[in-house]
């Protein structure tokens, strides 16, 4: 079970449009980070933002359809679970009812001042992030 979507409008801009007429293929990319960045940023206590930093481990992007100047796009995340320092995400990019954009993403949060890997507290991914308690086992098992 994942968390709750977040929601995250796009501006299309002049620059992000290729010389084909659509939205280049990288600044897809920039919006899956503009988007889990944002995320972070709203839900995560003010302290947990201060020391904490993202960085990319892995994309897997799915291109549906181009998008175009002046579209209405928003990207819609999903925080599926957190594994020590590393957090997965599936964002869609839409314009619409049209599916622009399927992506799944690793990142690694990393300690601002050491930039060395450093967890999420279970307490912070519950509270803040509304991923599902984990079951503690039976005893004996």
């Amino acid at each position: 079970m994942s968390a709750k979507p977040f929601s995250f409008p796009i501006k299309v801009l002049p620059d992000d449009i290729d010389f084909m007429g659509h939205v280049n293929n990288a600044r897809y990319l920039n919006w899956v980070q503009d988007t889990v960045l944002a995320h972070w940023q709203k839900l995560a206590p003010a302290d947990e933002v201060a020391s904490k930093a993202w960085v990319a481990l892995k994309h897997e992007i799915t291109y549906r359809k181009p998008a175009f100047l002046d579209d209405e796009v928003i990207a819609e995340t999903v925080l599926e679970k957190i594994a020590g320092a590393r957090s997965f995400y599936n964002t869609v990019i839409r314009r619409g009812e049209d599916v622009l954009a399927e992506v799944k993403s690793m990142w690694c949060c990393i300690d601002a001042e050491s930039l060395r890997p450093a967890r999420i507290s279970r307490d912070v991914a519950e509270t803040f992030f509304g991923l599902p308690r984990k079951q503690k086992p039976f005893a004996g098992e």
